[in-house]
């Protein structure tokens, strides 16, 4: 299980010098789980109990709407941090599920966990706002691309930012994502976004 730490270590390092003895910390406190594709881990109605760090795979966030339309609003593209974060730093009841796409290696910490351990940790506190601060500025990009920019343009933006995901999530998800219908979507994609305008 070590490259499941490597690679959260490699991570936080972009964002901050990780010492040895938060290292220590880290690997005492994040747990190693693996979890089978299209496994919900987290459920709607529920307080979120742990912050996810994604080693490997690919997961969603999603909501129903009035519809029972699936909705989707978080997707990764690599290694990253996950959860529903609003209601886990307030650890209220969420209306939002977290979904194992693919396979996905995980390191979990539990909401008590992290607090305890951001008492005695050099580091914590510090990543986990720029952990939240990255999250709220791309979901507030996203809702900004969704009331200025047209499908073909939003999604020309996508795949320039996120071609891993492009290639390994379902179309339904992406489609989802970007506030575009499965059926446009797959159109887009047949047409190699030949017309795709390049405004931002």
């Amino acid at each position: 299980m070590d490259h499941y730490y490597s690679t959260l270590f490699e991570y936080i390092s972009r964002i901050i010098t990780l010492p040895e003895v938060d290292r220590e910390s880290v690997r005492r406190s994040f747990r190693p789980v693996f979890v089978p594709k299209d496994t919900v881990i987290e459920k709607a109605g529920e307080v979120p109990g742990y912050h996810n760090f994604i080693v490997s795979g690919y997961m969603r966030n999603f909501h129903l709407d009035g519809d029972n339309n699936e909705i989707t609003t978080d997707l990764n593209d690599g290694p990253r941090f996950f959860t529903s974060y609003f209601h886990f730093m307030n650890r209220t009841v969420s209306n939002e599920n977290l979904h194992c796409i693919t396979d996905c290696a995980l390191l979990r910490i539990s909401r008590d966990v992290a607090e305890k351990t951001a008492v005695s940790s050099l580091t914590q506190k510090d990543y986990t706002i720029r952990i939240l601060q990255e999250h709220l500025q791309k979901d507030k990009e996203r809702i900004n691309d969704m009331a200025n920019l047209t499908a073909e343009a939003r999604y020309a933006k996508f795949v320039r930012a996120n071609p891993n995901i492009n290639r390994h999530v379902p179309l339904k998800y992406i489609a989802s994502y970007l506030g575009i219908t499965q059926r446009h979507l797959s159109r887009l994609r047949s047409d190699g976004l030949s017309n795709t305008p390049t405004q931002e």
